[in-house]
Order: structure tokens, then sequence, then C-alpha cells
């Protein structure tokens, strides 16, 4: 049975109540997967688009959470492809918004999650999925493995090794600002 809000005529679960239900995650999932912050609001109506599309076929082998992750996954591995063929190029940061001295902590949150960005954007598809969905997301593995749909062996081996390469990565890019701060 989906979760969900059910339509109070069908009692069948309704597009608009998974939206509801997992909006606010797949957007959060969609900009660790790579989805530039002017974007992520198209994206995920695109994602609920889908969802909306496929729901009639849903067979119910996962929970509808881990349906959705899976089709953020999807959407966020086309948009990154699309957005590599674009000719524009994007700046690399945004310009700096006035911080008060008192809102340091944000300005640090911020910067640890531009790095976590940075770090993710160097990682391929399946690692970044993974490593996104369990790290970030908290989802158990065994729902990671099917988001992915892969099996569950597949998926840890995945996590272990973006995990190696997040680690190498935030080491890397700090001994870089080291030198250049």
């Amino acid at each position: 049975m989906l979760e969900g809000t059910p339509d109070a005529q069908t009692g069948d679960v309704t597009a608009a109540a998974l939206f509801h239900e997992h909006a606010a995650f797949a957007w959060r999932l969609l900009r660790r997967l790579g989805v530039a912050d002017a974007d992520t609001d198209d994206v995920c109506q695109e994602v609920f688009l889908t969802v909306h599309r496929r729901l009639p076929d849903f067979a119910g082998r996962s929970s509808t959470r881990t349906w959705v992750y899976g089709i953020c996954i999807r959407v966020a591995a086309d948009y990154r492809k699309r957005t590599r063929s674009r000719r524009e190029v994007p700046s690399p940061r945004p310009p700096e918004r006035a911080v008060d001295a008192r809102q340091e902590d944000d300005v640090a949150l911020r910067e640890a999650r531009a790095l976590l960005d940075r770090v993710l954007d160097g990682l391929d598809d399946d690692k970044r999925a993974a490593f996104v969905l369990y790290e970030i997301e908290e989802l158990p593995l065994r729902e990671v493995a099917l988001a992915l749909g892969c099996p569950l062996q597949t998926a840890y081996s995945r996590l272990q090794a973006a995990r190696g390469e997040v680690e190498h990565g935030v080491q890397r890019l700090r001994t870089k600002e080291d030198d250049h701060g």
C-alpha cells in the first residue's frame, strides 16, 4: 500500500499527496546530486511530473519514498548531462551577500556546504547517489540499493568508495585553500 494521503473519492494515493509528503526531501536531494540552486525548483517539478505520469505503473516493490528518490537520481543525472552540453559558463561562485559579523556560523556552514558540493561534483553518478542517500538523507542501505536498482553489496561498495573519495577530496580542497589563503 502506498503511503501518503488517499484521494477522498477513490481511496488512491495522489501525486499531490506524494508531492506534499516528499517534496522537501526531493528538493534537498536534487541539490546534493548536483542540480544548481537556480534550477532546483524546476528540476524538482520535473521529478513530480514524472511521479504523476508514472504513478499508475508503481508496483509497490519499494516504498514510495524510495521510488521517488530513484526518480530524483535519474532526473538529476539527466540534468547534469544537459548542463554539460550547454554553452553558457556558470560563474564558479555566486556574488557574496553582505553578512553581519554575528552570522559567522551561517557563513561557515555555507562554506562547508559549498566545499561538500564541490567534492560531490567530482564523484561519478553512482557513488554520489549512494553517498547522498545514505550519509545525507540517512536512508537505510537496503533502501539505497532499491533506489539505485542494484544489489545491496554493490550499494555498500559504492558507498565505501564514495566515502574514501569524499574524504580525499575534502582534504585536497582544504590543503589547496590553505596554500592560497
